[in-house]
């Protein structure tokens, strides 16, 4: 694991994941948000940092599917403890938070009944979201 140093770099790129207005965002809208506040942190340079603070628990990391770029979450000065699983729409590509208690009986059900243990931060469940569904009538 990568020690954390807090770097001037490192610093630009917290504020940019704090100012950005995504809660999920891919690498290249990192970059573009880089460039447009005229920062000259190189491309290699943030594709190494996003790695560390996945590995640090800083980002949260889904790769939703082998045709798609692996979208990023920060964590903040407060992370998910909680039941997090994610919603993706087939049409838009949104990605959204599903904080539902519903689901508890389903993950119970799943662990007693086949011995599976359902990771929240990592599931997904793919559909239709509800702008794509009303543009589709």
């Amino acid at each position: 694991m990568n020690s954390h140093y807090n770097t001037k770099q490192r610093k630009i790129l917290i504020d940019c994941f704090e100012n950005m207005d995504k809660k999920h965002f891919r690498a290249s809208d990192v970059l573009e948000y880089l460039e447009k506040e005229n920062s000259n942190i190189g491309k290699s340079t943030v594709y190494r940092q996003l790695e560390n603070m996945v590995s640090e628990g800083i980002l949260n990391k889904y790769i939703i599917d082998i045709n798609t770029p692996a979208c990023f979450e920060y964590e903040g000065k407060s992370r998910h403890e909680d039941m997090l699983f994610h919603l993706k729409c087939e049409k838009c590509g949104k990605l959204i938070h599903l904080h539902c208690h519903e689901i508890d009986d389903f993950q119970k059900h799943l662990y007693t009944n086949h011995h599976f243990k359902l990771n929240p931060k990592r599931t997904v469940f793919y559909g239709i979201c509800e702008e794509c569904e009303k543009k589709n009538k």
